[in-house]
């Protein structure tokens, strides 16, 4: 069995008698009576626990506490625990620094056996923390977090289409990880190394989407003040993701459907045609198929783009990758927060478990981002999240759940935004376009909102 270790900071008297305790428990202990050390002892080595030992002589003032919680911070592979005196925690500071940053704390005098458990405790939460990594391949290859059983046969749908050549089309609701899929394959293929150019058909004008496509020529309009190259040129030797296709306008979807058959563009004004090497992934949260039956979408370009398909399972039909996924996001947005953020209460797993998702995972998202710039706590709360326990969702009736849900996404987005629906849109991770249809699907104006 390997020899754990543990940093013991004695900031009083009790310090010693501590540190023999712990060598005959057979913990390696490292001692230090001052914070500055304790830091360059922990950029040294690595210590499961930490343990601070405070009495009221040694009582830490503002600069000392705001040190020590920085020595936390820089340690994120250790739990802290404090042995203390009753006067020092009535430092509020003290206090707030044991809420905030350690695992557990003890009151002096106590009994060997409680010190005991209490470190054994630290040890065991340490080793489940940080011992168990994702060993996953595919989550590290292709950036992709989940393991329900829909999200394996995705990342092997990514591998099968990555090595072709024809278009791929991915279908997917909002949010549910469509660019990130996109992405995948490029970096999956052969092209891999050739340019990755990412465009919002439901983000551009209208009156600009062909100009950006295809580029322009100097004199074709005003403004025109010299060549430009369009995106799909600028993609040459890679990969370009035509995202929300379903919003590109019907007179663009012909020049589209000529670049799929030729493999050549014309730029704005220009009299020749350019010869291009780019391989088209597009997405759609709409169906097409649809769309093409209400002429709102070009059926031979449906066909030209619906050679290989692509299916994002939608985050509610994967609740079980919520844990993972918010757990990963908790990591990407607390790592250059100044306030350590360990993780999630019992309440706000459980409303994360019964919450259907409609804005998928990148709503999912939003919410950890928002609750780790929020919370005072250590533990995010349902509340820090949006996710309130009278606020979720509970109906034996799936669709309609989902629909209260998606209504009340929007509404709560618009709010936040002051009424802004670009604002909002960006918030829920859509196009405007997207969010417009939305809100007159669920009869939502932003100035009712």
């Amino acid at each position: 069995m390997p020899v754990r270790k543990i940093l013991c900071l004695s900031l009083g008297a009790e310090g010693k008698i501590v540190e023999g305790h712990l060598r005959r428990a057979g913990w390696d202990v490292a001692c230090c009576s001052d914070v500055s050390a304790a830091h360059s002892l922990l950029a040294q080595r690595k210590f499961s626990v930490a343990l601070v030992v405070a009495d009221a002589a040694q009582r830490l003032d503002e600069a000392g506490v705001a040190a020590m919680e920085a020595c936390v911070h820089a340690s994120l592979r250790t739990e802290w625990v404090a042995l203390c005196e009753q006067a020092v925690l009535e430092s509020h500071v003290f206090r707030a620094l044991i809420l905030n940053c350690f695992f557990d704390y003890q009151v002096l005098p106590l009994e060997w056996p409680d010190l005991d458990r209490m470190i054994e405790h630290a040890a065991q939460r340490a080793m489940l923390r940080h011992g168990v990594a994702d060993t996953s391949p595919e989550a590290d290859t292709l950036g992709m977090v989940g393991q329900a059983r829909s999200m394996v046969q995705l990342r092997k749908d990514i591998r099968k289409v990555a090595g072709a050549f024809a278009p791929v089309l991915i279908h997917g609701e909002s949010g549910s990880g469509k660019e990130l899929a996109a992405h995948a394959i490029h970096a999956c293929s052969p092209r891999k190394s050739g340019p990755w150019v990412e465009v919002n058909c439901g983000a551009i004008a209208p009156s600009l989407i062909q100009s950006e496509l295809f580029g322009y020529v100097k004199g074709a309009f005003t403004g025109a003040s010299a060549d430009r190259r369009g995106l799909i040129e600028a993609a040459d030797g890679g990969t370009i993701f035509l995202d929300e296709i379903g919003d590109l306008p019907l007179e663009l979807q012909a020049n589209l459907l000529r670049f799929l058959q030729e493999k050549t563009i014309q730029r704005v004004g220009a009299v020749r045609s350019t010869a291009v090497d780019v391989r088209v992934v597009a997405a759609s949260h709409v169906n097409l198929a649809e769309a093409v039956a209400r002429g709102r979408f070009r059926e031979d370009l449906f066909y030209r783009l619906n050679v290989l398909t692509i299916e994002v399972p939608p985050l509610r039909q994967r609740m079980d990758d919520v844990p993972l996924l918010a757990k990963h996001f908790l990591k990407v947005c607390a790592a250059d927060r100044p306030r350590r953020v360990e993780g999630f209460d019992r309440q706000a797993l459980a409303a994360m478990a019964a919450y259907s998702w409609p804005g998928n995972v990148r709503e999912l998202y939003n919410c950890v981002q928002r609750a780790v710039v929020m919370t005072d706590q250590r533990y995010i709360s349902a509340r820090d999240l949006g996710l309130a326990p009278a606020d979720v969702v509970a109906s034996t009736d799936l669709d309609a759940a989902r629909t209260l849900a998606e209504r009340e996404a929007i509404a709560r987005a618009l709010t936040l935004m002051g009424n802004n629906v670009t604002r909002a849109a960006r918030e829920l991770g859509v196009s405007r376009m997207t969010l417009y249809r939305l809100m007159d699907k669920h009869r939502i104006s932003a100035e009712a909102s």
